[in-house]
């Protein structure tokens, strides 16, 4: 009875928290809120964090990793033993917290963990420091409402499990003499020898630990420790990205039409890999379904999600000295910048120090820190949390106000976006996400948003520098005399990226012509497409030879259970793959005359569409369909656009 009250006394605050990715309505429960992560475990190491225990933080599970339960964190390991310390490592917003909870309302509910009479839950950011206790004063303060005694608890040690949630935030030294370390759980000494104490085991040897912590602090963690054992939480597999999706919003509808629109975005779906970047995709396509029905318009590019990410990682930080944030940012941007150019993702400890990044305090937030395995002689090496974090502040580095040369560890690094774009066009097509990213951060809304949120300043120099490299890269792919066309899909997605009309239309007032060939247009690349249609007056001629229109996800197309259904659509109200083209081209200002679809493998369902367009569009003169199966209902279906008042259409191949 006594195990059964602690237990349903010290889970309450647990079911009061929300976990990690609820949403801002009323939370489901944590059991059926939580998504399992991947993990790698690591053997027990007799050197602490010295075995490597953690990767580069890429966002990438090795072969060995699986979906875990928090059942698997005290299983025997290789060597058949139970592990008494675990040590829980994983970069922010992996979800180490939520794991956590998860350990506490299982052991509450009597599901998992039966083999500890007693779970105390320490969150080590909210320690005040200094106060003197012993451990029995700890188990007090973490369940005031015990009815027994704490002295009697503290006598079965092997039935004990102390959790550390968030060891990197301890404010005070490791390095603790060890005469001065307590023995006795009822001595009262101050708070940083009890807590050092719990963990180099000079008292209650035989309980376990549960301990988690961010790369960064792994190091100072490990000298602390013995025997310990290492899993570190590599984020969320492509299975569960979707059932987080549908964990995340109550209606089903929902949940498949947002987990669909950022799988058809190759820079969402990965970055859905870190558990706090699912949450905020899903927070933001979550503000746009309130406002429509559908996402097929859906006005938060990639840049916006980024930004906002950011917001919420700066939140609390540094409020008081905001100058020290400005230009900590301004120094990882230039660490970004300096990677990207040199195809790097690992950073030394020397390049830290160099770029002024040795801020405990705010580096962990960004970078990853991996630990040298026994017998290197390097020191500790660093990576952004993922690629496209490392590309996007890249971007900023390039956009941000300020006059500065910064200085890299090969000399003078200088912010001339002019090469970087002179670079993307020639060779270097891997910049093409920092390009992208380029775009969203110039547009009007980002530089209100970084200006408000963030307190950054985006030059308006780069805009009008995006826009001249933007229409002199198009004149250069066009043969004299002939019209100027634009024949990149990247094109679109720059556009799309910075989703502003008037930029739209002066980047693409010169241009009559689109020209697109075996292309794989996925959904999203139809958004970006038909975007820039709908502001293009001058577009005449629309040529997209041998071109498919994806609208089923390629990777559901087996998976007959689960409709495409961005619109909420039923299965049998599909819209045809290409309603988003025709809607586009339908737009009042369209000056189209020739469409051409040749061996675009079009079907019957596309001929309502198509008749819909022949029949109202004013100047469209030239239709081309060859290598389609319309069949003879579809051809019935295009000969009563054919026949309309409104047809101006004079050559149907």
């Amino acid at each position: 009875e006594h195990r059964r009250n602690s237990r349903e006394h010290m889970v309450r605050e647990s079911h009061q928290v929300r976990e990690l990715g609820a949403s801002p309505r009323e939370s489901l429960s944590f059991r059926s809120g939580f998504t399992a992560l991947s993990i790698a475990r690591e053997p027990r190491s007799s050197n602490g964090a010295s075995d490597g225990a953690v990767g580069t933080g890429q966002g990438c599970a090795s072969a060995g990793s699986g979906a875990t339960t928090t059942t698997t964190l005290f299983e025997p390991g290789r060597d058949g033993q139970t592990p008494q310390v675990v040590v829980l490592v994983g970069a922010p917003g992996m979800g180490k917290t939520a794991m956590v909870r998860k350990v506490m309302v299982e052991w509450g509910e009597g599901t998992l963990h039966t083999q500890f009479d007693f779970v105390f839950s320490i969150d080590c950011k909210a320690i005040v420091l200094p106060m003197e206790a012993s451990v029995a004063d700890l188990v007090s303060q973490c369940c005031p409402g015990l009815r027994v005694p704490a002295g009697k608890i503290l006598d079965d040690q092997k039935k004990i499990l102390f959790i550390f949630d968030g060891f990197e935030a301890l404010g005070f030294s490791l390095v603790q003499p060890e005469a001065e370390l307590s023995s006795d759980p009822r001595e009262v000494k101050p708070l940083e020898l009890i807590l050092m104490s719990l963990l180099k085991k000079t008292v209650l040897p035989k309980a376990s630990l549960l301990i988690t912590t961010r790369p960064t602090a792994l190091r100072s963690l490990g000298q602390c420790l013995e025997g310990e054992h290492y899993v570190e939480i590599l984020g969320f597999s492509a299975a569960r990205r979707e059932e987080f999706f549908h964990r995340y919003f109550e209606n089903p509808n929902k949940a498949d039409m947002a987990f669909r629109f950022a799988r058809g975005n190759e820079i969402l779906s990965s970055l859905c890999v870190i558990p706090v970047m699912s949450w905020t995709i899903c927070t933001i396509l979550e503000q746009e379904l309130c406002g429509k029905k559908n996402l097929l318009e859906c006005s938060k590019a990639t840049t916006g999600m980024m930004m906002f990410y950011l917001s919420q990682l700066l939140q609390h930080r540094d409020r008081d000295n905001p100058q020290v944030l400005q230009q900590f940012l301004l120094q990882l941007c230039s660490l970004a910048a300096d990677g990207i150019w040199k195809h790097k993702v690992l950073f030394e400890e020397k390049e830290i120090k160099d770029f002024g990044l040795d801020q405990p305090g705010l580096l962990h937030f960004f970078l990853n820190e991996r630990i040298p395995k026994e017998g290197e002689d390097h020191g500790s090496v660093y990576a952004f949390t993922h690629l496209h974090l490392q590309e996007f502040f890249a971007a900023m580095f390039y956009v941000l106000e300020d006059d500065r040369v910064m200085v890299s560890s090969l000399g003078r690094f200088e912010k001339d976006i002019n090469k970087l774009l002179e670079s993307y066009s020639k060779s270097r097509k891997d910049l093409n996400i920092t390009v992208r990213f380029l775009f969203g951060l110039v547009s009007q809304k980002s530089i209100e948003y970084m200006d408000k949120t963030i307190g950054c300043r985006i030059s308006p120099r780069a805009r009008k520098e995006l826009l001249e490299w933007f229409q002199g890269r198009h004149r250069g792919l066009s043969h004299p005399g002939q019209a100027l066309k634009v024949s990149e899909m990247d094109t679109f997605h720059f556009l799309f990226e910075m989703n502003e009309k008037s930029f739209t239309q002066s980047a693409l007032g010169h241009f009559t012509d689109v020209d697109l060939q075996d292309t794989k247009l996925t959904l999203y690349d139809q958004m970006a497409l038909s975007f820039c249609i709908q502001h293009w007056a001058g577009l005449g001629c629309v040529t997209l030879q041998g071109c498919s229109f994806l609208w089923q996800d390629p990777e559901a197309e087996l998976d007959a259970s689960v409709p495409f259904a961005l619109a909420l659509l039923r299965r049998e109200e599909l819209p045809c793959p290409i309603h988003l083209l025709c809607r586009a081209l339908r737009h009042r200002d369209s000056a189209l005359q020739v469409l051409r679809l040749q061996w675009c493998r079009l079907s019957e369902s596309c001929c309502a569409e198509l008749a819909a367009l022949v029949a109202e569009h004013p100047g469209l003169a030239c239709l081309e369909l060859g290598d389609s199966s319309l069949g003879d209902s579809g051809v019935r279906l295009l000969c009563e656009g054919l026949r309309s008042p409104g047809c101006r259409l004079r050559v149907l191949r």
